[in-house]
């Protein structure tokens, strides 16, 4: 032991000693009726109360200054009552172990097999509820019958969630918390799984058939369903709450330019001026937040595109629905348990250059992709189009200087910005506004450099005017009276743009 930590050590048995005095010479004053520092009327108080009334009061005093402490810890919960069932169905999945091949249980690639396994699931669950004693009404027997079948062939308890059209988003927070997204309103949906064994069970089933994995190691998984909706899985130990699953539904059908006109995400007009624009191969970003639309949007802007034109798609997880015929379709690939056989989008915006593309579709640039895919616009593939999250035009070509950045290369922000201003023609900026609705709320031209500033000029805007009774939003879109500068590549291209398209009346 060194001098100084004999010293520190002696130094605290000195003070340890002095307490210890000190509180035995408090003692023995108080037992001789002694009351150093305290007054004569609330000593006498003190002495006439019953030692047990006074640890209640302290008990009580304690619980109420622990009690908000665990009200704050704890989130208030919306029960949901229990399955009276889980005994009968965990009966039949044995039963479906036993009696049908764990092959033709995972046969559900195509309609016919799925078909067929659901007809021999039906059949094993009506044995086993017949053979129950207490008899079940026909509604019952259905439901229990139709849940199984959503374990075996579906996705579980979400199953009827994913089949509502009037459902855009599904969010999982755990075996017992769900909600989903009617008409841009969050509401609490009345299904539960298991527990959290049967959550993992659904993203296993998710991930596995497009080759990817989820496990401790790699706790996070984008991936997609048969229809393309998109999936986000998080699970414990990154997330708290237990396994999550967001998913982002994508209609059956793609959505129209009229769809769109009829949501009010634009009107006849700027769906005319968009369709010049794909049509005279400018360059297009579609911006927004998280949630605002902006793959719907792209994949109405893709619709577009002639049908004898190659289109070239790439994405992380395939989502776009492109309608054209010529059409390859790539997507990223994660690293293998290894670490190894990571296919970046960086990788793939490079490789598509060599594919012989008349158009290059990017579903979102993150990081360095960017540089690619402004090198890309700048060398003859006029027509390219992607999407970025940002909260206006503006900051969407700030994160597109900042992605560029993340590409490793140290190139001075004057030439990074001449890329871009000569890259983009037009930024279709989208949002969703606090009714829940997606709009487009500015067309912008990306004109050039101005100096050490790229200059931009608004072509259309959305105007919020007020809110309704209802709380939807209100208000119109209107042209700025400005006549954009690209104007001549729609007269190359032989559109023609009607009178008045640029003027606001």
């Amino acid at each position: 032991m060194s001098l100084r930590e004999r010293l520190q050590r002696a130094k605290s048995e000195e003070q340890e000693e002095r307490f210890s005095q000190g509180r035995t010479i408090k003692d023995s004053q108080v037992a001789k009726g002694v009351r150093p520092g305290v007054d004569e009327r609330a000593w006498e108080r003190l002495q006439s109360q019953p030692v047990l009334a006074f640890q209640e009061r302290l008990e009580e005093r304690e619980l109420r200054l622990v009690k908000p402490v665990e009200d704050v810890r704890l989130r208030p919960r919306l029960e949901l009552p229990d399955d009276p069932h889980i005994a009968i169905k965990e009966k039949i999945h044995s039963r479906l172990v036993k009696e049908i091949d764990a092959e033709f249980l995972e046969q559900t690639s195509s309609m016919e097999d799925r078909q067929r396994l659901a007809g021999e699931v039906e059949k094993v669950a009506s044995q086993v509820l017949s053979e129950e004693p207490l008899p079940l009404i026909r509604s019952e027997r259905t439901r229990i019958i139709n849940e199984v079948i959503d374990d075996v062939i579906g996705f579980g308890p979400i199953t009827p969630l994913l089949e509502d059209d009037s459902v855009t988003e599904v969010m999982v927070n755990g075996p017992e918390m769900i909600y989903v997204e009617r008409g841009g309103r969050i509401e609490r949906a009345g299904v539960r799984f298991r527990d959290a064994d049967h959550v993992m069970h659904i993203i296993e089933r998710i991930v596995s058939p497009i080759g990817r994995r989820i496990d401790e190691a790699s706790p996070m998984v984008d991936a997609r369903l048969p229809d393309g909706s998109r999936v986000n899985a998080v699970i414990p130990p990154i997330s708290l709450v237990g396994p999550c699953i967001t998913i982002r539904k994508f209609s059956r059908e793609p959505l129209t330019t009229d769809d769109l006109v009829r949501f009010g995400t634009l009107t006849p007009t700027v769906v005319e001026f968009l369709e010049g624009a794909v049509k005279a191969r400018l360059n297009i970003v579609v911006s927004g937040g998280t949630g605002s639309g902006k793959t719907t949007t792209l994949n109405v802007l893709s619709s577009f595109i002639p049908p004898d034109e190659r289109i070239v798609t790439i994405e992380d997880a395939a989502e776009l629905q492109l309608r054209q015929e010529h059409v390859v379709t790539m997507e990223a690939r994660p690293p293998n348990i290894e670490g190894k056989g990571a296919v970046t989008i960086r990788d793939l915006v490079r490789n598509a250059l060599r594919m012989r593309p008349d158009r290059i579709v990017v579903g979102e640039v993150r990081s360095g992709e960017a540089l690619d895919m402004l090198q890309a616009m700048n060398t003859g593939h006029d027509g390219s189009m992607t999407t970025g999250h940002a909260n206006s035009p503006r900051d969407m070509l700030s994160r597109l200087e900042t992605m560029t950045l993340m590409a490793g290369m140290e190139l001075p922000l004057r030439a990074i910005r001449e890329q871009i201003a000569s890259a983009i023609d037009l930024i279709v900026h989208q949002a969703r506004l606090r009714d829940g609705s997606r709009k487009i709320t500015y067309l912008t031209e990306v004109l050039g450099m101005e100096g050490d500033v790229i200059t931009m000029q608004d072509i259309y805007i959305f105007e919020q005017t007020g809110v309704d009774g209802d709380g939807r939003v209100m208000g119109r879109f209107r042209a700025t009276g400005i006549r954009p500068k690209f104007l001549d590549k729609f007269e190359a291209a032989g559109i023609t743009v009607p009178p008045g398209m640029f003027v606001d009346y």
